[in-house]
């Protein structure tokens, strides 16, 4: 065998070398530096379960790569077999079912559908049926638009179904309403914006990470939310999942900062988060909408996605199945990654504790920030705040 690889194999010695010198897997010595060392059958067995392998992770280290701006992908190019069928699993190629998404989508319609049964606009709307909108669907009728543009029910029709109004959280003792108020919306246009972009962006981030990390960042978020809206808009009553929505696109921001090193298009997939977040804040800035459950909500998400999303650096799994072979095994995070993970960690417990120490205490949010009224309404010569 050593004859054969040393006067008459050149061509697969010099194949195989290039194996070895380009292969992702295991960087074992040169064919010609073994072959001189090898004595026993059991060295010989040996080196072939090793060029078995290195031939096994060049075949799967040319994948099909789809690059996706908006929603990043990994650079998978590099990985060994099993690291990427780690990746698949883990890093957005559809391995996990999404349904939690889709039922939260369901629950959110089906809930409007009761507020507009109760709400019945032809028996409590004075004018009975002409005042009402769509009056063909009965009970099921909008209220008129000079009172909700939107094409939905009454204001106290939504407060009595748990919109968030700080009198009744903290006052009368009410704190349900701090979660379910991101589980009603004001109309059907705010009804479908939000369950639009909550398909948008959750099946992706649920298909990439499963129910339970997504449906813990919506729900915190949520809250985290409600509890700012609560401390800043004491006068008014807010409803709608943006603070939900926004969690999650903060999510998906520092989901990609966190893992910088593994994804592929990153300054594009950046700006394009950073350009919706910013449109989705303008927007807060018109009357009426209540801008403080969305940056609450972004914020949370934002802190979440270090401690949730964090994914092991490129390259990992393969260094762990060649140390076994005497190379040394790379670190599961690198430092920076542990370093976000912490800081995130403190500021997301120390932020919802404070915030909601502040509220229970009946504290106004104005009182101490002068100037962040601001951020939730801008006066132009347009509209007033």
């Amino acid at each position: 065998m050593c004859d054969f690889l040393t006067n008459g194999g050149t061509s697969i010695i010099n194949l195989v070398e290039s194996f070895l010198l380009s292969g992702d897997g295991i960087l074992l010595p040169s064919p010609m530096r073994i072959c001189n060392g090898i004595e026993s059958y059991l060295q010989l067995r040996s080196l072939l379960r090793k060029l078995a392998l290195v031939h096994e992770t060049a075949k799967a280290a040319n994948p099909v790569r789809n690059i996706n701006c908006v929603l990043h992908t990994t650079r998978e190019e590099k990985m060994s077999s099993r690291d990427m069928e780690r990746g698949r699993k883990h890093r957005g190629d559809t391995q996990w079912t999404s349904w939690l998404t889709p039922t939260i989508v369901v629950a959110n319609v089906a809930i409007f559908i009761v507020v507009m049964f109760i709400n019945d606009c032809p028996k409590t709307t004075r004018g009975a049926n002409e005042d009402c909108v769509a009056k063909f669907l009965g009970r099921f009728s909008f209220q008129p638009l000079r009172e909700n543009p939107l094409l939905g029910p009454s204001a106290s029709t939504l407060e009595k179904m748990g919109a968030l109004d700080w009198r009744k959280v903290v006052q009368g003792n009410e704190k349900w309403r701090l979660i379910t108020a991101m589980w009603l919306h004001a109309g059907i246009f705010h009804l479908l914006t939000n369950m639009f972009n909550v398909i948008f962006f959750g099946i992706r981030l649920e298909q990439q990470f499963g129910f339970i990390r997504i449906g813990l960042i919506y729900l915190i978020s949520g809250f985290g939310g409600s509890i700012l809206s609560a401390l800043f808009l004491q006068n008014s009553i807010s409803v709608g999942a943006s603070g939900a929505l926004l969690g999650l696109i903060g999510a998906m921001l520092s989901e990609l900062l966190i893992n910088w090193t593994i994804y592929e298009s990153k300054l594009c997939a950046l700006f394009t988060i950073l350009f919706i977040i910013a449109v989705d804040l303008a927007i807060g800035l018109l009357p009426w909408v209540d801008n403080f459950a969305h940056i609450g909500g972004l914020l949370t998400g934002f802190f979440l996605g270090f401690i949730l999303l964090i994914q092991p650096q490129l390259g990992w799994e393969e260094s762990r199945n060649s140390s076994q072979y005497g190379a040394r095994a790379k670190s599961k995070y690198n430092p920076c990654q542990y370093v976000l993970f912490f800081i995130a960690a403190v500021l997301v417990v120390a932020g919802l504790t404070i915030g909601i120490v502040m509220l229970f205490k009946g504290e106004n949010g104005n009182k101490h920030c002068k100037w962040c009224h601001r951020l939730d309404c801008y006066p132009t010569s347009k509209w007033s705040c």
